[in-house]
């Protein structure tokens, strides 16, 4: 079920899973922004005017979902920009301008990411497997709610992890573990200390992106839980801006097939039963 900053919704409805892939063909991009900006887009919408759709099928002031996809796709040709925070902004502004029968919009973005194959060129790729994440609702009394993410992490670490000294009782059968290649997926999202701030061209996000990288090859590791409070710390220590972040790891460590010491081994992943761990931080 969709959760609104603004609190409970008794109706709403929208469309989702909508992309839009904005080329500049010719290459020409303000600053180092790439020729390819790529989303894919949820839009919701609430308000009074929608409840007799539910209640007696009248569609009357109703904004059909095929339509909120062709603005989406439309109006991407608008705009400019080469983050998910202000296009989320855009579309939301504009989609309560057109529309005076909806209350409040609520914006959701992936990013869908492609990297050039050359510095200079007219060949992309796709890229990640991680992707920039944001989520934004506005209602006619102005922004409610700006958040950004990153979803899809996949980390590998060939050593220099441990996971030992657990309750060991009768349903126990993992050994201490005291350098294992540590394999984990990671999901985050952050606030931010003011609405503004939020709106950095790319740059918090990006920064974000590097950040994780370095913790996880940083430093050695008793733990998955170690690993993200490490991240989540040094998010609110170095980037001001950030006022909360959830993390959600996975541990998605391979199973051993065979192995030679330390030195070398051979591994196959794990079974679908994946161990989950969520954190939460505020400044």
């Amino acid at each position: 079920m969709e959760q609104f900053a603004s609190g409970w919704k008794r109706n709403y409805y929208g469309k989702g899973d909508v992309t839009a892939y904005r080329l500049n063909r010719d290459g020409v991009t303000p600053g180092d922004q790439s020729p390819v900006f790529g989303a894919n887009v949820k839009m919701l919408v609430y308000g009074d005017t929608f409840w007799p759709t539910y209640t007696t099928g009248d569609n009357t002031g109703l904004v059909a979902t095929d339509s909120m996809k062709n603005f989406i796709q439309r109006e991407t040709l608008h705009y400019a920009g080469p983050d998910l925070e202000d296009y989320c902004r855009f579309l939301g502004a504009q989609f309560l301008d057109i529309y005076p029968q909806v209350d409040g919009v609520q914006i959701s973005a992936a990013e869908i990411p492609y990297a050039a194959l050359q510095s200079q060129g007219a060949a992309f790729a796709p890229a990640g497997p991680e992707c920039f994440t944001s989520r934004l609702e506005l209602n006619r009394t102005g922004m409610v709610e700006i958040t950004s993410g990153i979803r899809g992490f996949r980390l590998l670490r060939l050593g220099g992890s441990a996971f030992q000294g657990f309750v060991r009782d009768q349903y126990t059968t993992l050994p201490d573990i005291k350098n294992r290649p540590l394999h984990m997926w990671l999901d985050l999202e952050w606030t931010y200390t003011n609405a503004e701030a939020a709106f950095s061209a790319g740059k918090i996000p990006s920064a974000v992106r590097r950040l994780v990288h370095r913790v996880f090859q940083g430093f050695e590791s008793g733990s998955i839980q170690e690993v993200i409070y490490q991240i989540g710390t040094k998010m609110l220590a170095e980037i001001p801006a950030v006022a909360e972040v959830q993390l959600e790891a996975q541990n998605r460590t391979w199973d051993t097939v065979a192995e030679r010491g330390e030195e070398l081994g051979i591994y196959t992943d794990a079974r679908p039963p994946y161990g989950c761990l969520g954190l939460r931080l505020r400044r």
